[in-house]
């Protein structure tokens, strides 16, 4: 009985391109693996557990969905913001200049605020004193002639109660009586030193040449002497300088004002009325 030959294949083995399975298939390929090779005993899955592993301590997972993340800055300013940060804020000189300025104005007014409360605790400074004592006039002639020219002798009665401080009266001093909005008479106070707790009295003597009244001016003050009520207004205007101990001040203007009526035109005339006003400018 003959054998059966087979004919012997020469041609060269052919290879085989691994192909990635399709993702969309596992079944299929699952069943073409049984059948096609013998199944060799396999060693089952580990079970998974159903809890999730739960991260280590000190970690914080955050889930955040994907279409919930940006970019801090957005890419079109993040150059920007890079330069932004980079600048250093500086400020300009005028703002530097003023912060300066009110710093020294601020320890200037501090530092004259503590001066003159240690100058009011220490010295005590009290306002000097005025008034008019007596008024004599002569020199009026309402009758003759519509220019008068009146005299005046002031008695001005000057009291500084202060016990630390002297006044110094200087040059250019002006004593002025007005009847109504004219002038009357003019003259000045002596040049002398007050002393503390001292009282002064003195005679400023006022004179007026060719003054002229109305006739309305002289018809008025002819009814007010009649009834013993003239009335006549006194402004003195006196510079000064204040000695506290061995240190004298600068020039003080010292103004008093005083509204004053007398019973005649005579030199016997009495001051029926007076009421003074007192001031200083300090420049």
């Amino acid at each position: 009985m003959a054998d059966r030959v087979h004919p012997r294949d020469d041609s060269p083995p052919q290879t085989t391109e691994f192909k990635p399975r399709p993702a969309a298939a596992p079944l299929q390929e699952e069943h073409d693996q049984a059948h096609s090779y013998p199944q060799s005993p396999t060693k089952p899955d580990a079970p998974q557990s159903e809890k999730p592993v739960s991260p280590p301590p000190g970690t914080y997972v955050i889930q955040i969905p994907k279409d919930q993340v940006y970019r801090v800055p957005p890419p079109a300013n993040a150059k920007r913001y890079e330069r932004l940060s980079r600048r250093k804020p500086s400020r300009s000189p005028c703002c530097c200049c003023l912060c300066w300025l009110l710093a020294l104005l601020t320890a200037f007014v501090f530092l004259i605020g503590v001066a003159a409360a240690v100058f009011y605790f220490v010295f005590r400074p009290e306002s000097p004193d005025y008034s008019v004592e007596r008024l004599s006039i002569s020199g009026f002639n309402l009758t003759s002639s519509r220019w008068v020219s009146p005299e005046f002798d002031v008695t001005v009665r000057s009291n500084n109660p202060n016990d630390k401080i002297g006044i110094y009266y200087k040059k250019g001093s002006s004593v002025d009586v007005y009847y109504d909005s004219v002038k009357m008479a003019t003259g000045s106070l002596p040049t002398f030193y007050q002393g503390t707790n001292n009282v002064t009295v003195f005679v400023t003597p006022l004179k007026g040449s060719a003054v002229e009244l109305t006739s309305r001016d002289r018809t008025a003050m002819i009814g007010e002497a009649s009834k013993g009520r003239v009335p006549f207004k006194l402004a003195l205007r006196a510079p000064v300088k204040i000695k506290v101990g061995p240190v004298e001040t600068w020039e003080i203007t010292v103004k008093v004002d005083c509204d004053i009526t007398v019973d005649n035109l005579t030199a016997a005339a009495e001051i029926g009325s007076k009421k003074c006003d007192y001031g200083v400018d300090l420049w």
